[in-house]
Parts: C-alpha cells; sequence; structure tokens
C-alpha cells in the first residue's frame, strides 16, 4: 500500500497535459459513477477473464492509476474552490443577518413615528395653508382700495405741480387694474384712469407753456421728466417751439398795442382787431424809442428764457455722455439716443427761427420800409448799402483829420515822459469803457488768465440769468465818467521818490568793489514797493529802472493814438459792416507812428557798414511799405496840377519832422537817450496794447478779411521791439570812442620776444570809456526808466562794437609774434575780467569772434585755407592779415598767394 500511495503521489506530481487529463477523466466507466455503495473492488475482480496475463493486468493497473491521479487532480481544485465558495457564503449569512437586524429596528421605528403622527397636526398644516390664501387675498383687496381712492392723490399732485409724480401713479394704477381685471368692483377703472391720464397731459401742456416767458429749472426738469415717462420728449420739443412763437407774437402785439392806444387817448378797441403791421403805423415818432425800449426789453425775457432752455438740454447731453455703439444696447437707450438727437436738432433750428420771428415783430423794419419806399422806390438792401456807403465817407474823412492831428502831435513831441499811474491799464480810458458793456474779451492777457479761474468772459445771456436787462445798462453806465490814470511825478509817494533818489545818488561813495553783487534778471523790472540803501545795492548794473516804479513808458502822443484806438473801436461795435475799413484805418495810425519813431530816432546810412545786422528783412520791408502806401514824400505845391497824383496822394499823409527842440547830438546826454527811450519804449507798449486787443480785435472782423487783420500784427506790430537795434545802436556807435582806442592799438609793438605780464594801457583807457558810459546811463536813468531790455541792447551794441574794433585793431598788425599774440589775449582777457563787473550781460556777445581771431595765429597753412572758408563773418582786409603776419615766416610765397586767392573769390555775406 505504501508502495501504491508513492506511485500515486508521483503522478500526481507528474505535470499533465489538461487536454489529457480531461480525456483520461471522460474514459472513466459510467458505472463508477452510478452510486456511493459501489463497490470498485469486486467490480474489478469481476471483469477478470479467465486467464489472467501478467502484461495486461499490468497495463490495466497503469490505466487505472492513470485515472485515479486524473481524479484526485480534479478533487484537490474542486476542494480549493469549494472552500472559497464556502467562505464567501458564510459572509453573507453574516451580513444578511446584520441586514435583517437594521429592517427589525426600522420597521420598529416606523411604526412609532406611524403611532406618533396624529390628525391634529394635518389639521395645522391645512389651516396654514388657508391662511396663506386670506393674506394673498388681503393684499389684493388692499390694492384695489388704494386704487379706488387714486383720484383724490392725483388731485393732490397736480395741485403741487408734481407732473412726473401723478404720471407714474397714474401708469402704475393702469398697470395694477390690468393685473386685477378678473375683479368686478375695478371692471371700469381702466377707461377712468385713462381719462386722467389725458387731463394730466392737457395741464402738463400749460405748464410747458409757462416757461416762455419766465423760465424755472426745477419747474422745466418736471415737465421734462413728465413728458419722458409719457414717451412723447419729440411731441414736447414740437409744442415747445409753438409756444415760443405765440409767446412773442403775443407779448410784442401787447406792448405795441399798450403804446398806440395811449397815444389814441381814448377806449377805442379798433386797434385790438388790427393785424401787428398796421398796429405798428400808429405808433407816433415821440412815443417810438420807448416803445421800441420795451419791445427788445420784453422780447429779451422770452430769448433768455429759450437760452436757458437750450442751456438745460445741452448739460442733460453732458450728463448722460454719448451713446453706446454696443450692438446689445436696449431698446429703450436707442429710443433716448433718438429722443435727443431730434431735440438738438429742434433748438438748433429754433434759433435761427425765433430770431426771425422776434425781428419780424420789431416795428423797425417796418419803419424803414416806409421810409425807403416813399423817399426812393427802393427796399432795404438799398438802404442799408445807402447807409454803409456814408459811413465809410465819414468815417475816412474823420480818419484823415485824426492823421493830421497825429502828424501835428509827433511834430511838436518833445518825448518827455507823460507820468501814468503804476496801474495804468488802457481799461481805465473813458474809450474803452464800452468793452465792459459789450462784454469783450480780456483787455490783456494778464487780466484774461486772472479771470480765467472763474470761468472767463460771460455772455449776456450768462450775465443776465437771473436778474437785470441788457438794454437798461446804457442808462446805469452813464454816471461812470470818470477816469484817473495820471499820476504828479510817477511815484507812489512823495517820500519814496526822495528814498530813491537818496539811496541812488549814495551809491556814488561806494567803492568799486561793492558794488558786484547780482541778483536774478527776472527783478529787473519787479514793482517797487519799498526801497532801501541795501535793496539799492544789491541790484545789478545793466537794470537802471529802481527809481522810476513800473509805471509805462509813453507819451503824450502814445495816449492820444490809444484814445483813438477806443474811439475807432466803438465805431466798429456801433457800425459792424464797415469794420473791415476802420480796421484798415487802425493800422495806418500804428504805421505812422512806427515810421515817425524810426524816422526821428532810428535813421541811419551806417547800419550796412557795421555788420551787425540791425534791421531784419522784415522790419525793412515793413517800412518801405509804410513809406509806400502811407507817406507824401512830395511837398503839398509839387505835381499839384496832375489829378491822378493829387487823388493818390489825399490817402497818404507827409513825412514828419522831428521838433526842433529835441537835441540829438549832445555827448552829455548821450546823444538824446532818454528822448530816444520814450519814443521807442512807448511803441513797444503800443505795440503790447494792438497785442492785447487782437482777439476782440479779430472777434469784429468779417472772415473774408481776417487774414490782413493777422498779417498787420505778424508784420508790423510785432516789428516794433525790433526798432530798439538801429535806434539804441546810434547811441552806442557814439558813446564808446572806438577810433581812439584803434589808434592806441596801432601804437602797441606786437613784435616782442618775452611773454608780457602787464596788459596794454588802451585796455584800461577804453574800460574807463565804459564806466563813464556806466555812470551817463545811471544820470538819464533819474530822467526816465531804463528797462532791462534796453540797458542790454545798449550794452550789447557798446560790447559788440569794441570786440570789433579790437579784432580790427589786431588785424592792421604789420609784424606779430607768438609772444605778441600771447599778449593780445592777456589784454583781451583783462577786459572782459573788468568788463563784467560793470555789466551783467551774459554771455558777453563777440567773445568767440575776438578769441578765434587770435587763436587764428597758430594755424598751419591747411587748417588756415579751411579756417577761411568756415568763418565768413571776418572781412576780406582781417583773413588776408592772418595769411600774411601770422604765415608769413612759415610758408612760402606761392602759399600765401593761393591763400590770398581764395580769400578774394569768396563772396561773403556781411554779417
Amino acid at each position: 500500500n505504501l508502495l501504491e500511495t508513492e506511485e500515486l503521489r508521483e503522478l500526481r506530481e507528474q505535470p499533465i497535459d489538461p487536454q489529457a487529463e480531461q480525456e483520461m477523466i471522460e474514459s472513466i466507466a459510467e458505472v463508477y459513477y452510478s452510486c456511493d455503495s459501489f463497490d470498485m473492488v469486486k467490480h474489478e475482480l469481476e471483469k477478470l477473464p479467465p486467464e489472467l496475463d501478467l502484461q495486461e493486468l499490468e497495463d490495466h493497473r497503469d490505466t487505472l492509476k492513470k485515472q485515479q491521479a486524473a481524479v484526485s487532480s480534479l478533487w484537490l481544485t474542486v476542494s480549493i474552490v469549494f472552500l472559497q465558495e464556502l467562505e464567501r457564503v458564510t459572509a453573507l449569512q453574516t451580513n444578511l443577518q446584520l441586514a435583517a437586524v437594521i429592517c427589525t429596528n426600522a420597521r420598529r421605528q416606523l411604526g412609532v413615528s406611524k403611532e406618533g403622527f396624529t390628525e391634529a397636526s394635518l389639521g395645522l398644516l391645512a389651516n396654514q395653508r388657508k391662511r396663506q390664501l386670506l393674506t394673498g387675498l388681503l393684499k389684493s383687496l388692499r390694492t384695489i382700495k388704494t386704487l379706488q381712492r387714486t383720484d383724490v392723490r392725483l388731485s393732490e399732485m397736480l395741485e403741487e405741480e408734481d407732473y412726473p409724480g401723478a404720471i407714474q401713479l397714474c401708469l402704475e394704477c393702469q398697470k395694477a387694474a390690468s393685473t386685477f381685471k378678473h375683479y368686478s368692483c375695478i371692471s371700469e377703472l381702466n377707461s377712468k384712469l385713462q381719462d386722467t391720464l389725458e387731463q394730466i397731459e392737457e395741464q402738463l401742456d400749460v405748464a410747458l407753456s409757462k416757461t416762455c416767458k419766465h423760465f424755472d429749472v426745477s419747474h422745466y426738469t418736471k415737465v421734462q421728466l413728465a413728458y419722458t415717462l409719457l414717451g412723447k420728449t419729440q411731441t414736447a420739443m414740437d409744442q415747445l417751439h409753438m409756444h415760443f412763437t405765440q409767446a412773442i407774437h403775443n407779448t410784442v402785439f401787447q406792448v405795441v398795442l399798450g403804446y398806440v392806444e395811449l397815444c389814441a387817448g381814448n377806449a377805442d378797441t379798433k386797434f385790438q382787431k388790427m393785424q401787428y403791421k398796421d398796429l405798428c403805423t400808429h405808433i407816433t415818432p415821440d412815443s417810438y424809442i420807448p416803445c421800441l425800449t420795451d419791445l427788445c426789453k420784453a422780447l429779451w425775457e422770452v430769448m433768455l428764457s429759450y437760452h436757458s432752455t437750450m442751456q438745460w438740454h445741452e448739460e442733460l447731453d453732458n450728463k448722460e455722455g454719448p451713446a453706446t455703439q454696443d450692438g446689445g444696447a436696449s431698446a429703450g437707450a436707442d429710443e433716448s439716443v433718438v429722443d435727443r438727437s431730434y431735440v438738438k436738432k429742434k433748438l438748433e433750428h429754433g434759433l435761427t427761427r425765433i430770431w426771425q420771428v422776434g425781428v419780424e415783430g420789431d416795428p423797425v423794419p417796418v419803419w424803414l420800409m416806409q421810409v425807403g419806399e416813399e423817399f426812393c422806390g427802393s427796399r432795404s438792401e438799398v438802404l442799408q448799402e445807402s447807409i454803409k456807403r456814408q459811413s465809410v465817407n465819414y468815417f475816412r474823412n474823420y480818419h484823415r483829420a485824426r492823421l493830421e492831428e497825429l502828424r501835428m502831435f509827433l511834430e511838436n513831441e518833445t518825448w518827455e515822459l507823460c507820468p501814468v499811474k503804476s496801474n495804468f491799464s488802457i481799461a481805465q480810458l473813458h474809450e474803452f469803457k464800452f468793452m465792459g458793456q459789450c462784454h469783450s474779451p480780456s483787455l490783456s492777457p494778464s487780466r484774461q488768465a486772472g479771470t480765467g479761474a472763474a470761468g472767463g468772459d460771460l455772455s449776456l445771456f450768462q450775465q443776465f440769468l437771473l436778474e437785470g436787462n441788457p438794454f437798461e445798462m446804457h442808462i446805469e453806465n452813464k454816471e461812470e465818467e470818470t477816469e484817473d490814470v495820471l499820476a504828479s511825478n510817477g511815484y507812489e509817494s512823495d517820500e519814496l521818490e526822495k528814498n530813491v533818489f537818496q539811496d541812488y545818488d549814495s551809491d556814488s561813495d561806494v567803492p568799486e568793489e561793492l558794488k558786484q553783487d547780482y541778483v536774478d534778471e527776472q527783478t529787473g523790472d519787479a514793482p517797487l514797493k519799498s526801497v532801501s540803501r541795501e535793496t539799492m545795492r544789491s541790484h545789478k548794473k545793466s537794470d537802471y529802472s529802481l527809481n522810476k516804479g513800473t509805471a509805462p513808458i509813453l507819451t503824450n502822443t502814445t495816449l492820444n493814438v490809444i484814445r483813438l484806438l477806443g474811439k475807432y473801436m466803438q465805431m466798429m461795435n456801433i457800425l459792424k459792416p464797415i469794420a473791415f475799413d476802420v480796421i484798415h484805418c487802425v493800422s495806418q495810425l500804428f504805421d505812422y507812428y512806427l515810421y515817425a519813431v524810426y524816422t526821428f530816432f532810428g535813421r541811419n546810412d551806417m547800419y550796412e557798414s557795421s555788420g551787425l545786422g540791425l534791421i531784419s528783412s522784415r522790419l525793412r520791408t515793413t517800412l518801405n511799405r509804410i513809406q509806400e502806401n502811407l507817406i507824401d514824400m512830395e511837398s503839398s505845391g509839387e505835381s499839384a496840377g496832375v489829378h491822378g497824383q493829387v487823388e493818390d496822394r489825399k490817402e497818404k499823409v507827409p513825412t514828419p519832422h522831428l521838433s526842433q527842440l529835441v537835441v540829438l547830438t549832445k555827448s552829455g546826454t548821450l546823444y538824446g537817450l532818454a528822448q530816444r527811450v520814450v519814443a521807442t519804449e512807448s511803441l513797444v507798449f503800443l505795440a503790447e496794447q494792438f497785442d492785447s486787443l487782437q482777439a476782440h480785435l479779430d472777434s469784429m472782423m468779417p472772415a473774408v478779411k481776417k487774414p490782413f487783420l493777422q498779417q498787420f500784427y505778424s508784420q508790423t506790430v510785432s516789428t516794433a521791439s525790433e526798432l530798439r537795434k538801429p535806434i539804441y545802436w546810434i547811441v552806442a556807435a557814439k558813446a564808446i570812442d572806438y577810433e581812439q582806442m584803434l589808434l592806441m592799438m596801432s601804437g602797441v609793438k606786437w613784435d616782442i620776444r618775452e611773454i608780457m605780464s602787464q596788459h596794454n594801457v588802451y585796455v584800461d583807457i577804453l574800460l574807463k570809456e565804459f564806466e563813464q558810459f556806466n555812470a551817463q546811463l545811471g544820470d538819464v536813468s533819474r530822467q526816465v526808466r531804463i528797462p532791462l531790455a534796453v540797458s542790454n541792447v545798449l550794452w550789447e551794441h557798446c560790447i559788440r562794437l569794441a570786440n570789433r574794433t579790437l579784432v580790427e585793431g589786431y588785424a592792421n598788425v604789420k609784424k606779430c609774434s607768438n609772444e605778441g599774440r600771447a599778449l593780445m589775449q592777456l589784454d583781451f582777457q583783462q577786459f572782459l575780467m573788468k568788463l563784467e563787473r560793470l555789466t551783467d550781460l551774459r554771455p558777453i556777445p563777440d567773445k568767440e569772434f575776438v578769441e578765434t581771431y587770435i587763436k587764428a595765429y597758430y594755424l598751419t597753412e591747411n587748417d588756415m585755407e579751411q579756417f577761411i572758408k568756415n568763418h565768413r563773418e571776418y572781412s576780406m582786409k582781417q583773413l588776408a592779415n592772418l595769411v600774411n603776419v601770422c604765415l608769413g615766416s612759415h610758408i612760402n610765397k606761392k602759399a600765401r598767394q593761393k591763400l590770398l586767392s581764395a580769400i578774394d573769390d569768396i563772396d561773403r555775406p556781411k554779417r
């Protein structure tokens, strides 16, 4: 048995093909599966044959062993699976037991709940539902009650003029009535509310008509909001224009009717049935002006209301801003944009219409047309042209007389300072009072800037928005007939004048070293409030205005021209059709003044030779134009027989002549510097006044003529300050003895062989000349204030002329060494150092002009050729001297001749 067991184990352990194993199991006879009581041993023994064969028995035994091994293997596998399934069945059994417990508990608790849920709880829920239904019913009943009492509240709102609230309430009631229309008690409420809404709209139209004469912001805001709620914004605009037109007709008719009935002196009612134009013919001449005034006042009220209406809508547009362009914009927003656009166009169109209606309501056209038809059978256009022509003729004759007066003023003018107060302004003159009444642009940029923060100048409508009437202003302003612009001596007080002179004179005793302090240039013309000794000493040498404050520099003639300018502008304001002719004459006033100042003080034939570019091409063109168009260069007796020339000369004025009382040749007065300053700076002041009035003049000019005004300002007014250069150059050219310095330089030996430590004496002589010039400027400043710009021009001219004289002196040198050139540099540096103590002018003019010429001595032949090409500001003589003296000992004759030829070939424009 042990052997068999071992064999079976070995057979089981042998790897068996699953298919072979399956075949082996299927080969087992069916009898082995018959029942549990089957005796396998007996069955096998009975199968043995009668004759036993050992080999067959062993083969049969092996077959049975293999079958047994296959069955054992299958059993082992089945037992494992069986054990696994048995475990799962056991776990399932446990879970089922737990579920049974849970179900048992749930059934028990459900039973408890069922027993505790009584009929009383269900009854409570039913009552709560009934309560909610009754609450909704009560709300509906209250709404119905409110709707039934709406009429009373609507009446109260209309009495309070709360039109938006009334419309809003009515619309809400209509909506509510539509919601509760299933109630029979309010079935007729809808029609009643619609009648009420129409009644509100009628009262709203009456309220709209009230705004035509007395505009009230809050009232108009309510009315517009009400129309917006009704969705009838455009309809409101149509109605508004109709009301304005009717208001104008009613207003003018009642005013004229009152005067006609007053003049008639009876209670006849026939006038009330007349047409307006027929009614105007019954106005008597005595009552014409009062009637016209009252008519203008009444029409002003209507137009002011219309202007306020436009302003209200403009502010509304600004608040709401531009409409969005998004595709998702609501239909309501689009409708609002359309309404706003319609309102804007309607109001703009209404401006012209309302004005035309107002003019037609004026009795003036009727009278003018009647006079024109009876006198010459023409219409008012011809009459207007005739009035314009006569106005031009009158004004030209007036202007011609004023030009002759101006020539007389200029020829008798001694060019003494006209003392005016430091706060003088042309607005203080009688002739410019009208500008405050007509609300013209500000008289000066400073005043304009000052009022800018407060909103600038106001229009007539803004000025009289709250109260007053522009047609009454001429009566109120008649009392303002005084002006106070002149000062006794140009100072705020005599004590201040005394202190100024004492302090200024005391400066002469102060050592030169204590006078070198500088302050900011911008304080040169600062207002003089208090002057102390320390303040006087601290100011710069080129500022000679300390003792005269900041009062404007002008003469009696300047004041006369300014007054004429004011009168001319008044004529422009009254006679607007001839505005261009007046402007043309205004320009002639300024042209003649400018030409006179130039002729008296600036004309000189030495300008071109100075090389300083004193007269710009623009100024030269202006002077030539004035001389050609305005100045009569011939005497009145000459060419009198030629008709054409006489006619042409009627528009011109003889050239003015300087008064014999004005002396410009004395060196002690710096060649009439005080008169030159007064003349030149009064012209600059006059140009400043013209500049301040440019905006006002431009606003009065016809559009097609504005280029003339712009050209007048750009080519004439702006050139006034350019006259400073030629006028003050004459003083500078004579104040310093440049010829003496040139003569002294010619005696200096420049071909020295050692470095000098001491400068030449001509430098000291020149500096003394400048010190004397500085002292003379101080003397002149006691007569008239010398502005910083003037002193700078004077110093610039003197210094430039001195520097050019130095270059000319160096160019006259026949022999010069390196040490000689070093001495030139020493002299020039000494001159600059001492000069800077006398003037605060920086940089020193033409400093490089001298330094570059001195340094050119050290140039090589090639550098000199390039120097000649690049520096055309030097004369041919000065360049030739550089070649002959500086390079003469270093280059041969051929090279020198080449450079001299290059100098001759260059066509140098004068500097």
